[in-house]
């Protein structure tokens, strides 16, 4: 197969996964510099799930408004990435630089908040490989765009003019969300997270490196 196009997910693939604890710091100063309490795991998971619905009704039952609530949410979860960089506490993969080898335009399609993934790509020097950045704003229709909907998949196809896209993600969601878009994906299983089989779905490729992926392409 030739592919016109290779988008990759985000964190997981190209840089290391964000600490669910550090969400939840983030949230607990959204819910305190708006002058609220609230579960901030569960908050973590109803964002996790796309679940704006669940996030209304708990902004609701605290008196406190949704959009504020989430453009609030939003700048602590940029500033809270953007510090694990700084601090060194994330980082790129060593063998995303594989990506700098081919020949296809690239593309990010994450379910992270599309400011967290620009900023943080130019922080770790990978911004000008790709040529374009879907995420998922926290607002309804940007959750509800979070995989395994194929929408963000499929405007980045358009975006880079591809009839042909593979999908590079590390996570059963992501191999639904290429079969949804109606593309081929690769399953990134890298041995030094121990693999994280994921045997319910079925990848055009596995592969436990990003090393692999220019052969993949050729």
């Amino acid at each position: 197969m030739q592919y016109d196009a290779v988008l990759f997910d985000f964190d997981g693939v190209v840089v290391e996964t964000p600490s669910p604890q550090r969400f939840c710091e983030a949230l607990g100063r959204t819910y305190e510099t708006l002058g609220r309490s609230g579960p901030e795991a569960e908050t973590v998971r109803e964002l996790a799930r796309g679940d704006f619905e669940s996030i209304a009704d708990r902004c609701r039952s605290l008196d406190i408004d949704t959009d504020a609530f989430c453009a609030q949410a939003a700048r602590e979860m940029v500033r809270t990435q953007r510090a694990a960089v700084e601090d060194g506490l994330r980082s790129a993969y060593d063998d995303v630089t594989a990506v700098r080898s081919l020949e296809q335009p690239l593309g990010i399609v994450s379910d992270n908040h599309p400011t967290v993934v620009a900023t943080l790509l130019d922080r770790v020097g990978l911004r000008s490989p790709f040529e374009t950045i879907y995420g998922c704003p926290l607002t309804p229709d940007g959750l509800a765009r979070r995989k395994p909907d194929p929408t963000n998949i499929e405007a980045a196809m358009e975006t880079l003019e591809a009839d042909e896209a593979i999908y590079v993600g590390d996570r059963a969601v992501d191999v639904r969300a290429a079969d949804n878009a109606g593309i081929d994906s690769v399953l990134l299983t890298r041995s030094d997270e121990g693999g994280r089989p994921e045997a319910d779905v079925d990848p055009t490729y596995r592969l436990p490196s990003l090393s692999g992926l220019p052969s993949v392409l050729q």
